[in-house]
């Protein structure tokens, strides 16, 4: 009898592929077979599945993309995506099919639906994303990476977390070191490549900081190189030790080393910072289409691990008040740093596993 198969539908980010990467990892040791459907832009990110997911590429589209053109062959896209993601599942029927978001998931998810094949949707931020809304009422699961996730009336979710790197589960409730009279760090990150409004705000905040307290810390900054060296003269201005780059590849060691951090609330961010623990400023996005960012964040303001500050609000005096907040007072910092550890799933991989096979189980019966 050969393995069971699961196709797992992803692409067109990394935050949508990373989550499902994990996924494909935990069940390879499980002795399944894997299979990957993405687009053309969801094979950039690949690389890093193991060598025995078999990759396949359907024809995919978005409505958002501007254009007459564009939206009114994206249908007929999708649908021939979705007509050969039958094609293929009719030849090796797959045992489930967990889809993670994105227009390149629709076509897999689609025909597991014709199909009528055990299915489960992903979202790993706190609104649906357009695919995953489409479908919510169409799988036989919806896996939440934040929590609480909106979902439709009548729609339950399971609450399983995102799954996090290796290296972010390697640093998973590593000790907190509290503010005190001592060198302390603060880490700010605004997406893979840093974030205008945090390379202009946060370096002029930390100059409004106390003389005491400014010369007690060394600032880690993600910034665009257009940002950064304006970045790096404010702080140098300030008597600020700064580390202004374009990336950061140790963002887990940093966190773990860090006594705050600013950042913006992508759901990969929450995650990390809630299975590391680390007091937080979030800054959600705010031309995000579905204010997403502002639900990622939900879970961690609500528990007392972060502090929310809408970009309409985040101003240098504003921002300043709040870090002098936290980083001059050890117990309300200690207290924010095991708040987000009480919202962290550092076992959302597992769990993702065992609705899977719980999914396979309740097809084999």
């Amino acid at each position: 009898m050969s393995a069971p198969l699961l196709v797992i539908a992803a692409g067109g980010t990394g935050g949508h592929m990373f989550p499902a990467q994990a996924l494909a990892e935990a069940m390879l040791a499980r002795g399944w077979r894997v299979k990957l459907t993405t687009d053309a832009r969801g094979a950039r990110y690949v690389s890093g599945f193991p060598h025995s997911v078999q990759i396949e590429e359907l024809k995919s589209a978005t409505f958002a993309r501007a254009g007459l053109a564009n939206k009114l062959t994206a249908p007929f896209k999708l649908a021939a995506g979705v007509l050969s993601a039958v094609m293929n599942f009719k030849r090796d029927r797959p045992a489930v099919v967990v889809g993670f978001g994105g227009y390149p998931s629709f076509p897999a998810i689609a025909a597991a639906w014709l199909l009528r094949l055990p299915r489960m949707i992903h979202e790993q931020n706190g609104v649906l994303g357009r695919v995953n809304q489409a479908f919510a009422t169409r799988v036989d699961k919806i896996a939440c990476g934040t929590w609480p996730t909106e979902l439709p009336q009548g729609v339950e979710g399971v609450f399983t977390g995102n799954p996090v790197r290796r290296a972010v589960l390697e640093r998973a409730g590593a000790a907190y070191i509290p503010p005190g009279d001592y060198p302390m760090s603060l880490v700010v990150i605004g997406g893979s490549q840093g974030a205008r409004i945090l390379a202009q705000v946060v370096p002029r905040a930390v100059a409004l900081l106390p003389y005491e307290l400014r010369q007690r810390i060394r600032v880690a900054q993600q910034a665009r190189d257009d940002d950064a060296q304006e970045a790096a003269t404010l702080y140098a201005q300030a008597g600020v030790s700064a580390e202004v780059e374009p990336f950061f590849h140790d963002i887990p060691s940093r966190f773990s080393e860090a006594q705050l951090v600013i950042a913006r609330s992508g759901a990969s961010t929450v995650a990390d910072l809630s299975v590391i623990g680390r007091p937080s400023v979030l800054v959600p996005l705010a031309a995000a289409i579905r204010d997403e960012q502002t639900a990622n964040a939900r879970g961690l303001t609500s528990a007392g691990a972060a502090v929310l500050m809408p970009e309409s609000l985040f101003t240098p005096e504003a921002l300043a008040e709040q870090i002098n907040n936290i980083l001059t007072n050890e117990p309300a910092a200690i207290q924010m740093a095991n708040a987000a550890l009480s919202t962290g799933k550092p076992d959302a991989t597992e769990a993702l596993v065992a609705l899977t096979e719980e999914l396979n189980e309740k097809r084999r019966r």
